[in-house]
């Protein structure tokens, strides 16, 4: 079998252009490569090339991609040739006639040639000067990597190049097809730079592993633009995770929203009446005292016998509006404070008395929603149980936050309530990934965090809500990857992310718009400090300044475990689909 593709490949290579010869210097860390005059006029930068070479008395196939042309003129750097040219513009038998073409690639894989076909090797020797390389193509690619075709998947193509780059996103468990550990992954990229759609692109790869959970946390309602009743289907790559696709591949999806969660927790509880103006109505102004006075009231409600989230009413307003009243002193240490509040709560008696109704009580009313079981609401535990934890083909869940509930501002919603919701998945998510390892099982979950920046920024916040969830997420990528639970974090910046959370990830994806500053700083350590690979990541095009949608180009450098291609870790680059029918035909998704 190995002699037959060894024979095959080699066809293939012959009939695959051939671009240029190892040149020298070069080392097994960098090839310098000899561009052939009938090739320099070729758009060469980010084409992946293909080279043959002896090693161990054994064939070998090593690949690198091209991430910079250099043009040299030994003549034109003779101080008196560059004089003459600044005159004359040119100097006959000089100008172009001397000119040398060479690249540096790094190689990103190798492929040795056994009796079972093509292995994973390393490049443990250099190959001689005068060594060929050719121009990949599809069907080279496809013959080196039969063997794993059933775990390819595609994103998008190689960078400057027509060949699709491929692929493969292993699930969180053991057996065929998985890593046997989870992976923590970032996509990262300027607004516009086409991050959304690769992260649901790459959500729709994992996907495929039918006993692998998908749980998002949504923000801003992006992930579940496809999802939801009524979505309309896939139009575009914007919405290419829609249900018709996941039905595609034995998947459906679920979304809750805020009207059709179930909270079950007096903590949030009393910080729910917080936010929404509870303590401020009641007399209760400053943040401090008001965090005081939702702890007391958590501590009366967790044992209180006479408040429970079965009989949560207006009705029992009364006893809490009571308890607040005898706990004013311990709230305020000066007597102005606590007779504000006590005659706060005495005029609001009074009121409810007579049938007036106070905005004290609609608040009251608001909140208890959240709390009080309907048909159709879930807790937290419940959702991850129902979808995460028992069915054999778990659904695609989708927690969309994007919804603000009624009667409290943007700020508070965006600052304070989403954190609360938020960190109770987070907590109930990693308590359950634990219990499994205990149990000697693997969670097998990836979890997707859209707007990450907002959760794990670099500093410390001073919301407690939202401070908790940061630091719930920082140990949460320090402990979990044992646990089968991975995250994905898809962030505008990258440098503004905990640096913690930057230094754990295994697999990360760069679009356009890292490129000045500490950003630019943060992704050159990242990527080991390679200028030319740096150099080549500096000269991505936005997006949006094409002409038109249809020739707008996400270019994307990934780095990490994430292709059959990149065995050393090396970054690869490549153009992600922009055509919905070109992504689904190259991962046979079409759906008919």
């Amino acid at each position: 079998m190995g002699k037959y593709e060894g024979e095959q490949i080699k066809k293939l290579m012959q009939r695959a252009e051939r671009v240029g010869t190892l040149g020298s210097p070069s080392s097994t860390g960098t090839l310098s490569v000899e561009i052939l005059e009938t090739a320099v006029s070729k758009k060469l930068v980010g084409e992946m090339i293909l080279f043959n070479f002896i090693q161990d008395s054994k064939e070998h196939f090593g690949l690198g991609q091209i991430n910079e042309v250099i043009l040299k003129n030994k003549w034109l750097e003779d101080p008196t040739m560059r004089a003459l040219a600044r005159r004359r513009g040119n100097v006959n038998q000089v100008s172009g006639m001397q000119d040398t073409h060479r690249a540096d690639v790094m190689v990103s894989a190798v492929f040795g040639l056994g009796e079972k076909g093509f292995e994973p090797s390393v490049l443990g020797t250099v190959p001689p000067t005068g060594t060929m390389l050719h121009l990949v193509n599809d069907e080279i690619l496809d013959l080196l990597l039969n063997r794993y075709k059933n775990e390819i998947f595609y994103l998008g193509r190689i960078y400057g190049s027509e060949t699709k780059l491929p692929m493969w996103f292993k699930h969180f468990g053991t057996g065929p097809a998985g890593a046997g550990e989870a992976y923590h992954i970032g996509v990262f990229g300027r607004t516009g730079s086409g991050k959304s759609v690769l992260a649901k692109m790459i959500t729709l790869a994992y996907a495929r592993h039918a006993d692998m959970g998908i749980f998002i946390l949504d923000p801003q309602g992006e992930f579940a633009l496809g999802l939801g009743d009524g979505a309309p289907g896939i139009k575009s790559m914007g919405n290419v995770l829609c249900k018709p696709v996941l039905r595609k591949l034995g998947r459906e999806a679920v979304v809750y929203d805020i009207e059709n969660i179930l909270l079950q927790d007096w903590y949030l509880f009393t910080h729910f009446l917080k936010e929404f103006g509870f303590f401020s109505d009641l007399g209760i102004k400053y943040e401090d005292y008001q965090e005081i006075a939702a702890d007391y009231l958590e501590d009366f409600l967790r044992d209180s016998g006479t408040v429970s989230f079965q009989n949560l009413s207006e009705e029992t307003l009364l006893p809490v509006l009571d308890y607040l009243y005898r706990v004013a002193e311990k709230i305020y240490a000066g007597k102005a404070g606590y007779d504000r509040v006590r005659s706060n709560v005495d005029e609001l008696k009074q009121k409810m008395e007579e049938g007036t109704f106070s905005r004290t009580q609609r608040t009251w009313n608001t909140v208890i929603r959240f709390f009080k079981w309907s048909s159709g609401k879930k807790t937290p535990a419940q959702i991850i149980n129902d979808h995460v934890l028992t069915p054999e083909k778990k659904p695609v869940v989708v927690i969309d936050l994007s919804k603000k509930a009624e009667g409290v501002s943007e700020i508070s919603w965006n600052e304070s309530i989403k954190p609360l919701i938020i960190g109770t998945f987070l907590g109930a998510l990693v308590r359950e990934a634990e219990n499994h390892y205990k149990e000697g099982k693997s969670l097998n979950t990836l979890v997707v965090i859209d707007e990450a920046h907002r959760f794990v920024p670099s500093g410390r916040l001073e919301n407690r809500n939202s401070e908790s969830v940061r630091r719930t997420l920082i140990d949460a990528v320090r402990t979990t990857r044992k646990y089968g639970l991975g995250w994905m974090f898809i962030s505008q910046t990258l440098s503004s992310l905990d640096r913690e959370i930057v230094e754990q990830l295994r697999i990360s994806f760069f679009g356009f718009g890292l490129s000045m500053g500490s950003e630019l700083r943060s992704l050159t350590e990242i990527i080991g400090g390679s200028q030319s690979a740096m150099n080549l990541y500096q000269s991505f095009r936005d997006p949006h300044s094409s002409f038109d949608l249809e020739s707008r180009q996400y270019s994307f450098m990934t780095v990490g475990p994430v292709s059959p291609l990149s065995f050393a870790g090396t970054p690869l680059f490549f153009n992600a689909f922009n055509d919905v029918g070109e992504f689904l035909r190259a991962n046979n998704l079409e759906i008919y």
